[in-house]
């Protein structure tokens, strides 16, 4: 883990593999990043927790945000919950980061 890493992302710069901890809220009014709940990243989805609408807007949301198609973007953990773990495979972007420093500047 780089010493810039937030808790809830690790990255693995030999595999290339960001690995996200996440706390999701579903059926909220858009999908974004709303802070840091426990040791993990919360986001709010505007999908409802049905028929995996709710992972899927997860997934998609998260390709968008770190620049890669879904299909580098697994839900390895927490499938019908709202803990989740992702792994996101070569991410072309790192928001996390600033994510990080918004919601540490936030508290």
């Amino acid at each position: 883990m780089a010493a810039s890493d937030p808790e809830w992302a690790r990255y693995d710069s030999a595999a290339d593999v960001l690995t996200l901890r996440v706390h999701v809220q579903s059926g909220a009014r858009r999908t974004e990043p709303a802070g840091i709940h426990g040791d993990r990243l919360k986001i709010r989805l505007a999908a409802p927790p049905v028929e995996g609408k709710a992972n899927a807007a997860l997934r998609m949301f998260v390709a968008e945000a770190f620049a890669v198609p879904q299909r580098n973007v697994e839900l390895v953990a927490g499938e019908s919950g709202r803990k989740k773990t992702l792994r996101v495979i070569s991410p072309r972007l790192r928001p996390d980061q600033a994510w990080a420093q918004d919601f540490c500047d936030a508290s």
